[in-house]
């Protein structure tokens, strides 16, 4: 049900040619390490995020999609890292994403096998920021630079 849901949040969104809004995580582990998902779509690594659905605020969409897709839970919503829009960022969608860090906690799993490969922690050296999903690789560059940005 909650999949035909996203399916139609979607249609709606290029049927009424307005942006949909969603978000990106970026989880950060007690030990510093980032978590990253497997996409099942492309096979590519990418930050835990999502739509935001109807009547949810971008908090609850935060908490929903790190646990639905990693299984982790919020422990602290740390800052804002960005808000992007750019028609460009991802092709399915126009969307505008808006990007925060948090810092997560419990055990990674798969929730959704549907959508999700795989769940790993990552050291910041050791993330392939140029083949990342969609604009993931800019969102942790603009991250790991200190930058709040509007994009």
């Amino acid at each position: 049900m909650r999949r035909l849901w996203h399916f139609a949040q979607t249609v709606l969104g290029i049927l009424f040619r307005h942006p949909v809004v969603g978000t990106s995580v970026i989880p950060i582990l007690p030990d510093g390490r980032i978590v990253l998902i497997q996409r099942r779509d492309n096979q590519k690594w990418g930050l835990p995020g999502g739509m935001v659905n109807w009547g949810e605020d971008i908090e609850t969409t935060i908490r929903r999609e790190l646990e639905e897709e990693t299984g982790l839970q919020v422990a602290k919503v740390r800052r804002l890292v960005g808000i992007y829009s750019s028609p460009e960022r991802d092709g399915r969608v126009h969307s505008v994403c808006v990007v925060v860090e948090v810092d997560a906690v419990g055990a990674t799993r798969i929730n959704d096998d549907m959508e999700i490969l795989d769940v790993q922690a990552f050291t910041p050296s050791l993330i392939p920021l140029t083949t990342l999903s969609h604009d993931h690789g800019r969102q942790l560059e603009d991250y790991f630079s200190g930058q709040t940005t509007l994009a």
